[in-house]
């Protein structure tokens, strides 16, 4: 009997050792996702939320991510790469450009007349970002992707047909290279988050201005304007974005989570967020036709004017990299030089 209940007494302590374990290893894991654009916007609801829900699922729902859009955990959208960094929130999706110069590197997809096909420059952006990014300018984070939007362009009370056409204009730059080639046509950039631009067009303080497309859903721009320039070729300017995860949260993560999260990050995640956004660009541009409003489409040998205007842009910003130890003329070449690659190959 004694031996028996010895027995009992040991598989019994086993058992709890085994569920003890178990428990060890199915640990879970709660992520706060916070960013700028209300839910319904495309970046959350077809990126974000079908990246979060991947995770989840084949972490087999031990990771739960909780999606704060509109910058519910409080703080403005130029503050979320610090709430990253501090654990305010667990993971952010952000734009570079709202901290200008912070991330040298990122601007060079954010030069005018630079980008032409977001997957391209969502591939050379992540390239780029493995070779020159990683250990500097976000040496603070574990990024989780890096995407460019699709063809940046304008949005104006008036039409815009040549660079003449924005004199005296006050327009919402997207980044500040974009600014500096507003100030050169003799336009007024006006530093706004996206988020109002709707009401600063509706009152009067802008004329218009510069984003891409498939945000002008969510914004309700094509309502508030009536004339669009976009252009063949290159697009007049484009923004940068992180997907930025708190480094000692990651680092907390058990190995089989790691590689969950591992596995929906990277170079594929990146390309695809980046064509999202740019597939999003039709059927948002159908809404502006579908008003009857004005599309002026600039035609590449039209554009030259434009980029000749702007060759002062890239100047000014090698001189301004050239000072932080960076070789900016290199990362020009090498970033045409991998989106072409990326278009030969695809």
């Amino acid at each position: 009997m004694t031996t028996r209940r010895s027995l009992m007494a040991g598989a019994a302590a086993l058992a709890i050792a085994a569920v003890g374990a178990t428990g060890a290893m199915a640990q879970e894991v709660t992520l706060k996702l916070h960013q700028f654009l209300p839910a319904q916007a495309n970046v959350p609801r077809l990126i974000l939320d079908v990246w979060a829900d991947k995770v989840e699922a084949e972490s087999g729902d031990r990771i739960k991510i909780e999606r704060f859009p509109a910058m519910q955990l409080g703080g403005t959208p130029p503050e979320l790469i610090d709430q990253a960094i501090d654990g305010v929130a667990d993971i952010v999706w952000a734009v570079n450009g709202f901290t200008p110069g912070r991330f040298p590197h990122t601007e060079v997809f954010e030069l005018p007349f630079m980008t032409s096909d977001a997957r391209a420059a969502s591939y050379a952006y992540w390239t780029m970002f493995k070779e020159h990014m990683e250990t500097t300018d976000f040496a603070d984070l574990k990024i989780l992707g890096t995407w460019v939007h699709g063809p940046g362009m304008l949005h104006t009370k008036s039409p815009v047909a040549s660079p003449e056409d924005l004199q005296g204009l006050k327009i919402r730059g997207g980044s500040r290279m974009v600014n500096q080639l507003l100030e050169r046509v003799g336009a007024e950039p006006i530093g706004l988050p996206v988020t109002a631009i709707p009401e600063a067009l509706s009152k009067g303080v802008i004329d218009g201005t510069t984003i891409p497309w498939e945000v002008t859903t969510a914004l309700k721009v094509s309502e508030l304007v009536g004339n669009h320039t976009e252009f063949d070729g290159p697009a007049i300017y484009n923004l940068t974005f992180v997907l930025a995860m708190n480094k000692d949260r990651y680092d907390a993560l058990p190995d089989d989570l790691k590689a969950v999260m591992d596995a929906n990050s990277g170079l594929e995640f990146s390309v695809m967020a980046g064509g999202i956004m740019e597939d999003a660009d039709g059927p948002a541009r159908q809404i502006a036709v579908d008003n009857g409003n004005t599309i002026v489409t600039v035609s590449e040998a039209d554009a030259a004017k434009w980029e000749e205007m702007a060759r002062p842009v890239y100047d000014a910003w090698i001189a301004d990299v050239a000072n932080k130890g960076i070789d900016g003329a290199a990362l020009i070449e090498q970033a045409r030089a991998l989106m072409s690659e990326y278009q030969a190959n695809n």
